[in-house]
């Protein structure tokens, strides 16, 4: 049987304390990602690839749009859309960690991570009206659409809290 959100074995969170602290993890990527994407801005040329791996280079691309690049050619109303809906995200993301006890870090470290990635690409939006990307995967002159640290820890969290769901005993996540 499993125990509502918020309990552990009947215990309530503020017994055991609740995994808050997992947002030093959200600061600390999202001053990589900010930092990152600062260094990007001020030694990349927007769209001129610098290789660094067989495989990888930096490049700098603006993406108006969401991930891979979706709806990118809208007309300007996706900036507040995804503005919007990632700080909604936030909230109810720090909202479920204050809900969640400390010790399911197959909980709270995937939560932590999808909130530094949302509000590291929201900062980017406000300041400049896209997201920076500039990570550039390729293979045999097929590229994968740029991305930043926000969009990789937001795709990370994503794997872990599912995988978590999915494969973690409810007693240990």
């Amino acid at each position: 049987m499993s125990t509502p959100a918020g309990h552990r074995a009947g215990v309530p969170v503020a017994a055991t304390g609740n995994a808050l602290p997992w947002l030093w993890l959200s600061l600390l990527l999202l001053i990589a990602d900010q930092l990152s994407k600062h260094l990007a801005l001020a030694t990349l040329d927007l769209h001129q690839p610098v290789p660094v791996l067989p495989f990888l280079n930096w490049t700098l691309v603006y993406n108006p749009g969401a991930a891979f690049s979706f709806l990118s050619d809208a007309g300007g109303w996706q900036r507040w859309f995804f503005t919007v809906l990632a700080l909604v995200v936030s909230g109810l993301l720090v909202f479920w960690l204050r809900q969640t006890p400390r010790r399911q870090v197959w909980i709270a470290i995937p939560y932590a991570l999808i909130l530094s990635g949302a509000i590291g690409n929201v900062i980017d939006r406000l300041r400049f009206g896209h997201v920076v990307d500039f990570i550039d995967v390729h293979w045999q002159g097929w590229h994968w659409p740029a991305f930043n640290i926000a969009d990789s820890a937001i795709c990370v969290g994503a794997v872990m809290l599912i995988a978590g769901l999915l494969f973690v005993p409810a007693t240990r996540r």
